[in-house]
């Protein structure tokens, strides 16, 4: 199952550590502070264990939310890219 993790941490260690913990779970960055990937149940309680260890006492907050493939069908996506023209 498709697994989001989202997170708002301010200390810059701590939010490093988080997405460190995120990339070896095999999760892809989406957004700077956003995750996606492909976790089974084991493994994303395995990835929120690490994670509140991580982030222990500071101060912050993380989300992460299992997608069923149907509700993932249904996600949109709006992008604006830097085109070479404006650069």
């Amino acid at each position: 199952m498709q697994t989001l993790v989202i997170y708002d941490i301010p200390n810059d260690r701590i939010r490093n550590k988080i997405s460190e913990r995120c990339k070896d779970s095999g999760l892809l960055r989406i957004q700077y502070s956003a995750f996606i990937g492909e976790l089974n149940h084991n493994r994303r309680e395995e990835l929120l264990l690490k994670l509140k260890h991580t982030l222990s006492e500071n101060t912050g907050n993380i989300r992460i939310y299992p997608l069923c493939d149907k509700d993932l069908r249904l996600m949109k996506e709006i992008a604006v890219v830097e085109s070479e023209d404006d650069e």
